[in-house]
């Protein structure tokens, strides 16, 4: 499953449904995810994803019956690949989405919801009043 987020570099943390963490990373990323959780039972996953000054996100990523479990089997693999081989395997899974995009919002109360622009003036178009709050910067090493 690949998670990605707007603004980049947010913390992701996958628990699975006993609360067990499966992974932890940034995004962007690629998750590698278990389909089964037993004979016959599929996984579920809570993703969270968060970054410090905006809201934290949790999405709830479940598995549902494979297409192909269905129709494949009723052509090719018949009642050993319903009953045996594919819920042993996993095979009857899918992940309810592969990929997770979120955009995440500024907390309430954070500065980050105020704009900065940045401009570049020539200094003579800098009116004279600010001229005593200008700092000279100079490259370094010079």
């Amino acid at each position: 499953m690949n998670v990605r987020s707007n603004p980049e570099q947010a913390i992701v943390v996958i628990t699975d449904e006993g609360g067990t963490k499966i992974f932890e990373g940034k995004t962007p990323t690629t998750v590698y995810l278990e389909k089964k959780k037993g004979y016959f039972r599929g996984k579920k996953y809570n993703v969270k994803i968060g970054k410090p000054g905006y809201a934290e996100q949790t999405v709830t990523v479940d598995t549902k019956l494979n297409g192909w479990y269905l129709g494949g089997n009723l052509i090719f693999g018949g009642l050993i690949g319903w009953l045996i081989v594919d819920p042993a395997t996993g095979a009857m899974w899918t992940l309810d989405t592969n990929e997770l995009n979120v955009t995440l919002e500024a907390s309430k109360g954070s500065k980050l919801k105020d704009t900065f622009q940045l401009g570049v003036v020539l200094l003579e178009d800098v009116p004279q009043s600010l001229w005593n709050k200008l700092v000279k910067v100079s490259p370094q090493g010079r």
